[in-house]
């Protein structure tokens, strides 16, 4: 089973939010409902996907997103920046609907084999 990693973001260089799962267009549509209001992503408007990586293996995603959680702040907005520079939403519709990938890379700073989006 694959998965994903994501980023959200309350604005162009705002807050911040990094989570994984294995129905992005599900958990990106969970996130914009505000379900939870006292989570992360509700308290601090961080509901705009701003860079994604899909995953062949769900674990292979929780690893990597271990891995940008420890990253410094810069280096998260450089890997944003490296295929999304504006910070567009690139999640379009509704949930069941795939986010939009205008831009892809192949490789990223550790030199994972995900496919980034943003």
């Amino acid at each position: 089973m694959g998965g994903y990693v994501y980023m959200l973001a309350s604005k162009k260089r705002g807050t911040i939010y990094i989570g994984v799962t294995a129905d992005l267009s599900q958990r990106i549509y969970d996130h914009k409902q505000r379900l939870k209001k006292k989570s992360f992503t509700a308290q601090y408007g961080a509901v705009r996907l701003v860079w994604y990586e899909e995953h062949d293996d769900i674990t292979d995603a929780i690893q990597r997103e271990k891995s940008l959680k420890r990253w410094r702040r810069q280096w998260k907005i450089d890997l944003i920046e490296a295929v999304n520079p504006q910070w567009e939403e690139l999640y379009r519709g509704s949930a069941g609907d795939r986010p939009a990938s205008p831009c892809q890379t192949e490789t990223s700073r550790n030199g994972s084999s995900g496919r980034a989006r943003g």
